[in-house]
């Protein structure tokens, strides 16, 4: 999937175990990437390796780069729902890069028939992340002792 400024690329199996195992030999990947929490989701998508409701590497499009992952947590639930997750290396934060990613993530998810609400949570201290789920059009639904909760409609 393209972006006006990002293309994101499904993750393959070799490449997600790359991921996983920090294994940066002969990949345009930005000196920060992969983070803990882009090994950590790609390695639970390893697990569960859902070819529709994958996990998507995030490449900046004016260095070729990757900077970051997206992808979803499994394919949704009974009731149509899905949980997305999302993160960018420090460098390419505030530049709108999780906004755009995270709406092209949910035009993908509103395109499969199974899939009808979006949900996703951030740490009720990360202000930019909810600021990303606000942009992209999530409204909050609830918050734990620890993280906001959002969901979007499809």
């Amino acid at each position: 999937m393209d972006t006006q400024r990002l293309n994101l690329i499904p993750l393959d199996r070799e490449t997600a175990q790359a991921i996983v195992d920090n294994d940066r030999t002969g990949r345009a990947w930005h000196e920060q990437f992969p983070r803990e929490d882009d090994r950590d989701g790609v390695n639970g998508w390893l697990r569960q390796g859902d070819p529709v409701f994958g996990n998507f590497v995030i490449v900046e499009q004016a260095s070729g780069q990757a900077v970051g992952t997206i992808g979803f947590f499994g394919p949704p639930d009974e009731a149509g729902t899905v949980m997305v997750g999302y993160g960018l290396v420090e460098p390419a934060r505030g530049h709108g890069y999780a906004t755009e990613a995270l709406r092209s993530l949910v035009d993908y998810a509103a395109r499969q028939p199974a899939a009808r609400r979006v949900v996703a949570d951030t740490e009720k201290d990360n202000l930019a992340s909810q600021r990303v789920l606000d942009k992209a059009g999530f409204a909050k639904t609830h918050e734990t002792d620890d993280a906001c909760w959002y969901a979007l409609a499809l």
